[in-house]
Parts: structure tokens; C-alpha cells; sequence
């Protein structure tokens, strides 16, 4: 590679970083992140997408995007389809109000141009404006916080309870052993600030995990997979059913979720990389992102949560972004051995990343019951309801409530009432639809 050309393309060396850094940071954010092609999969599958078509639609929806935010914006943001939306599109939209797939690609579709004319717009910087310093600290800490339960299930240090709703996982169960003991090595690494430890972690984590017999590399096969069934799926949108008040419903639910979710996670990125002047632009292509997704057949995008991996590994600019993409096109010949890695090997990564996001809890006015109590409900309820626009949205409801029963209403925008309301608004329409 021409280390000059990418030394111009993304500053490389001006934004504090190095070629090499970038390259791990690339690396690291696609081993972290890869699950997706196959969770995402299978959930599209559940709203009658062919499977194998579904993680063409997927890796095609990760590689553009991630490309697109490496080279429109320059920042080392990850772009996926995110946990929660697929969740929206294959059971509420088309299980629960009996929309087709293709309506629901539709309703994908049209979320994304009224996200990407929001973000390109005076209508992104006014309600970003809006927002409180209290609020955004708070999903910050929150996502952190959801980061880090993801880590402690998906390792099996917590499980569920017959008593409780978690208690702590068994270490009779080998998987529990393997994600403890990988996760000494990821937090030594970590704290030696040992190059590529996150890399390192994932590869020492799959070995521990074959020697305690939890994965096998017996049947992997290094052919790839058949992606014919991706010509039924791409660019398969149907507008046939835009008629029906159920599409419009999905349609607002799916816009309001993408708005708040993202406008959360990219501030929080790029204010973790001291580069809040690229929100704009990675906000941008975060919107029309989703209009790939449509286009391309999966779910919609996020700035995924995962995306702090990479830039916990030196990652400072779009290049990150860029490799990951490229890794997503790569993938498509080895989906056999991505699906060996195991949970194990990520978890530790997953804790660590939730650990460092947690401290900006400092952050909040504690002095002021009306400034940290909504962001206090946003860090508690984003993991306990297992949603990210769940957990804003109750502490985006109680922030203007608070304030006028202090007496102190006008220290509230006009758009954060706004946002209230539509936020209020959201859980009506849910709970109906």
C-alpha cells in the first residue's frame, strides 16, 4: 500500500495517529463487530428473507457504509445494522402489523430520507443544540453500561435466574472458564497498553475456547457461501402496501428510533476521539446509510456501540472505518470460520470498551436532581430495558417534566418539548400498534 496516499485521503498524522494504528484499529473493529452477519441473519430470516441472502444483504450494507463514513466523513465510526432494529423490522413490522419484507424494506427506505434530509439540514444542528450536556453524558454512560452487559451475557458471566432476573454464571460451564480467563489477558494487555491487544485477545480467546473443547474447527471450509438467493433480496422494496396505516406507523417508530439512537452514538464517537467538529458530517452518513439499507435488503444502520473497540485501538480517522468495510467484502469467503470465533474470545473486549465509556459519569451535575435524574434514568434504563431508544426516551420525557416542576421551564428548548412529546408519542404508538 501507498502509506501517502491514505496520509492525504484521511490526515492520518494530523489527527494523531499512525497508518499502522489505523490498520489494527480496522482490524479489530471487524472481529469485534463481525457477529453481525450472522445475529442479523438469522433474525431477517425470522421476517422471510432467505437466510443466505440475508447475510449478502448484510455484509453489502456493512462494507458500503463503513466505506462511506471512512471516506465522507473521516472518522473511525462503524457502521452495521443495529441490534434492536432488526429486532423492529422482522417482528413488529412484519410479524406483529403483517407488512411483507419487501413493505418493510420500503418503510426502511423512506426512515432513511427523512433521517438523511434531517442531517442535512439546519434540523440536525437545532436538535442536536437542544439536547442538555446532562442528557448526552448520560447516553454516553448508558451505552457503556448496555456495552458491558452485552459483554457479561454474551460471555455467561450473568445469566438469567429461576429466583432473579440475572444471577451470576456457573463456572462448571466451560464458556463461563474461557471468557474469565481471556479476560485477564484482554485487561493485561489492555492496562500494559500492549499494541493490537484487543487482536490479540480474540485470537488467544479461540484458543482457549478450542482447548476447552467449547469450538472445533472440524467441517470449516474455506469456499464461501452460495449468494445466489441475494438477487431476490436486493433492491427488492415494495411500495404496495404504503397505503396501509400500519406502513406510516412503522415508518415513524423506525425514524424516531434512528434519529435519537444515532444522534447519541455519534456524538458520543467522535467526542471520544476530540473531533466533535466531524458530527455533522458522520451524522450524514450515518442517514444515508439507512437509504443503502433499503436498497441493499437488510434492516437499518447505527453507529454501533462496538465502534469504541476501534477506537480503543489507536483508531482516530475514516481509514479504521474503510479497512473494516473491506474486511465485511473479504468475509463473504469465509462466513465457515467467522461463525467459529467464539463469544468468549469477544466478551472481555465488549466489558473493557463498557468500562471506559462509563466514566464520563463524572461528568453529571449531581448538585441538580433535575440535570441528573433524566440522565440517571437513561444510564439505568438503556441496559434494563435492553434498548437504546426505550432508555432515551424515558429520560428525554422526564428532563422537560422535571424542570417545570422546579420552576425552571424555560431553561428548556422548544425542540427538546418537541422531542418530548414525539418521544411520548412513540410509546403510545407502540403499545397500540
Amino acid at each position: 500500500m501507498n502509506r501517502s496516499i491514505f496520509e492525504r485521503l484521511f490526515n492520518i498524522q494530523e489527527n494523531g495517529s499512525t497508518f499502522r494504528r489505523e490498520i489494527l484499529a480496522g482490524i479489530v473493529s471487524y472481529f469485534t463487530i463481525v457477529y453481525i452477519t450472522v445475529v442479523n441473519s438469522l433474525i431477517l430470516s425470522e421476517a422471510g428473507i432467505p437466510f443466505n441472502g440475508a447475510i449478502v444483504a448484510t455484509i453489502v450494507t456493512s462494507a458500503a457504509s463503513c466505506i462511506l463514513m471512512g471516506f465522507f466523513a473521516n472518522v473511525p465510526i462503524i457502521l452495521v445494522p443495529g441490534m434492536g432494529l432488526n429486532a423492529l423490522f422482522a417482528y413488529t413490522m412484519v410479524q406483529g402489523m403483517g407488512l411483507s419484507w419487501q413493505s418493510a424494506l420500503s418503510a426502511v427506505f423512506v426512515s432513511g430520507a427523512i433521517f438523511a434530509f434531517i442531517a442535512f439540514t439546519r434540523f440536525s444542528k437545532v436538535i442536536s443544540d437542544s439536547i442538555p450536556n446532562s442528557l448526552k453524558e448520560g447516553i454516553s454512560v448508558g451505552l457503556g453500561l448496555f456495552l458491558m452487559f452485552l459483554g457479561l451475557e454474551k460471555g455467561g458471566l450473568i445469566t438469567k435466574s429461576a429466583s432473579s432476573l440475572l444471577a451470576l454464571g456457573s463456572f462448571s460451564d466451560p464458556k463461563v472458564i474461557a471468557t474469565a480467563l481471556t479476560f485477564i489477558i484482554a485487561i493485561s494487555l489492555f492496562i500494559k497498553n500492549v499494541p493490537g491487544s484487543f487482536l490479540i485477545t480474540i485470537i488467544a480467546g479461540s484458543i482457549i475456547a478450542y482447548c476447552l473443547g467449547i469450538i472445533s474447527f472440524s467441517g470449516v471450509s474455506f469456499k464461501g457461501m452460495d449468494v445466489s438467493s441475494y438477487g431476490d433480496v436486493f433492491m427488492s422494496l415494495s411500495f404496495a402496501e404504503a397505503g396501509r396505516f400500519d406502513f406510516w406507523v412503522a415508518v415513524f417508530i423506525m425514524t424516531m428510533v434512528l434519529v435519537f439512537e444515532n444522534i447519541g452514538l455519534v456524538h458520543g464517537h467522535v467526542n471520544s476521539i476530540k473531533r466533535p467538529g466531524q458530527y455533522q458530517k458522520a451524522f450524514q452518513a450515518t442517514g444515508i446509510s439507512v437509504l443503502i439499507s433499503g436498497l441493499a435488503g437488510s434492516s437499518p444502520t447505527v453507529a454501533t456501540v462496538e465502534t469504541a473497540a476501534g477506537i480503543a485501538s489507536g483508531g482516530r480517522t475514516g481509514l479504521t472505518s474503510v479497512i473494516t468495510g473491506i474486511l465485511f467484502i473479504v468475509s463473504i469467503l469465509f462466513i465457515p470460520v467467522i461463525k467459529v470465533i467464539p463469544d468468549s474470545a469477544i466478551a472481555p473486549i465488549l466489558i473493557i470498551i463498557g468500562i471506559l465509556m462509563m466514566e464520563n459519569i463524572k461528568n453529571l451535575n449531581f448538585g441538580d436532581f433535575s440535570e441528573s435524574v433524566p440522565a440517571i434514568l437513561i444510564i439505568a434504563m438503556i441496559p434494563f430495558t435492553f434498548s437504546i431508544a426505550d432508555g432515551m426516551a424515558i429520560g428525554f420525557i422526564m428532563y422537560p417534566i422535571l424542570k417545570i416542576v422546579i420552576g425552571k421551564a424555560k431553561e428548556v428548548s422548544p425542540v427538546l418539548y418537541i422531542i418530548g412529546v414525539l418521544f411520548l408519542a412513540y410509546f403510545i404508538i407502540s403499545t397500540i400498534s
